[in-house]
């Protein structure tokens, strides 16, 4: 969903400031009229000024992390035998050196001992608790099975959290060598190269063409670094302000995934996202509609989103689920035979925690793939571009002392 930011002044006076997401301004307008705010200014996040630079999180909402700690705790408590309200008051006690969680775990508490269920409990706490989270609670209190839930709920953070650190733990590596070959290059062209400048400009002598290159690339460091930065901060707003609005999101997501082995990639992680998310919502009693429909919304590419809405129009006919992803050609072969074996065998939901498991595996597989295609690419390519900078100066002493090659 979109990303607005709005301010607007609270029942004491006090203006509060912030980001959160809705389907549209109006939506957004009558959520924070419901909490009791006057709404002074709602816009899209991308207008807002410097909206790039997020220098803190917002305050309202928490960490994932925080999410599956207050889910495992809570879970806990209650398999300890303790009622609801009690187990929130422990918690409440647990959490006092985190004071966003126990400012939460506080309201929480509150309404649920003015009588409310949890799920609508949580479900006040606006921008904190997905629509996924929240429909699971809440089919696992109608149907009288609030630990089995949280226990599902605990298991599918947890696995969400391992698939998150294996992509970022990849990372790493080529992010330290891209940030060693900048700072490799800044070290030459700032202070190697403007050592030999002088003495090519006291010969006389016209300089060969790579040499001129990178005293030229030397030369306009030095006088405006200051561009730099200013450069990273209009490429940061750009791209952020694209990701902002849908038909550019969109446009993006699908060269993403038209890119060699990063779109396999991407592709893998959705299909694993996607199996996970409503394979979980189904085994706990979700109708399937309702499902794909929170599914939709928890798929980070907006083409893959797209694909599984044409699947929920198709179920809303009478259709299958496996027909419009065959179609729609996102998902592979083996997850949507896989996806087709559940439905006639009426096991759809163990059926995709198996795709789930599967295509977890094949991800890890994947970015390992990619870094050992990466890292020796990175590499060679540092190694090019300081040889390339040693070699027009050599070129340049030569040419000054009259060698011949």
């Amino acid at each position: 969903m979109p990303l607005y930011f709005y301010k607007a002044v609270n029942r004491e006076g006090e203006t509060q400031e912030s980001e959160r997401e809705a389907a549209d301004e109006s939506v957004l307008l009558a959520a924070l009229q419901s909490e009791g705010l006057i709404p002074i200014r709602i816009a899209p996040a991308s207008s807002r000024p410097f909206a790039w630079l997020r220098l803190g999180r917002d305050k309202s909402k928490l960490a994932q992390k925080d999410i599956a700690l207050f889910t495992h705790e809570l879970l806990t408590l209650l398999h300890a035998g303790l009622p609801l309200d009690r187990a929130l008051t422990v918690l409440l006690e647990l959490t006092e050196t985190q004071p966003a969680l126990n400012a939460l775990i506080g309201r929480v508490l509150e309404t649920v001992k003015g009588g409310a269920q949890l799920s609508d409990a949580l479900e006040k706490q606006t921008g904190v608790f997905s629509r996924f989270y929240l429909n699971l609670i809440r089919a696992g209190e109608a149907g009288g099975a609030l630990e089995q839930v949280l226990q599902r709920l605990s298991d599918y953070l947890e696995r969400s959290k391992e698939l998150r650190e294996t992509v970022s733990t990849a990372l790493i590596y080529p992010a330290i060598l891209v940030t060693m070959a900048a700072l490799s290059l800044l070290l030459l062209l700032t202070f190697v190269v403007p050592q030999f400048t002088e003495m090519f400009e006291s010969a006389g002598k016209e300089l060969p063409l790579p040499t001129q290159i990178v005293v030229g690339l030397a030369e306009g460091l030095r006088d405006y670094w200051w561009a730099i930065p200013l450069l990273v901060m209009g490429v940061a707003s750009y791209v952020r302000q694209q990701m902002s609005v849908p038909e550019r999101r969109y446009v993006w997501d699908r060269r993403l995934l038209k890119l060699p082995l990063v779109g396999d990639l991407v592709r893998k992680i959705e299909v694993a996202n996607f199996s996970r998310t409503l394979g979980t919502l189904l085994g706990n009693g979700v109708a399937l509609l309702t499902a794909l429909t929170i599914v939709k919304e928890t798929l980070g590419n907006r083409v893959a989103a797209e694909k599984v809405d044409l699947a929920l129009e198709n179920l809303k006919q009478g259709g299958g689920l496996s027909g419009p992803l065959i179609e729609s050609g996102l998902f592979p072969t083996l997850a949507i035979q896989m996806i087709k074996l559940g439905e006639e065998s009426g096991h759809l939901d163990e059926m995709l925690e198996r795709v789930a498991a599967t295509y977890d595996k094949e991800v890890k597989i994947a970015i390992q793939r990619l870094l050992a295609l990466l890292e020796p690419v990175l590499i060679v390519g540092l190694g090019i571009m300081i040889a390339g900078i040693i070699i027009s100066i050599l070129m340049a002493i030569l040419s000054v002392n009259d060698l011949a090659f």
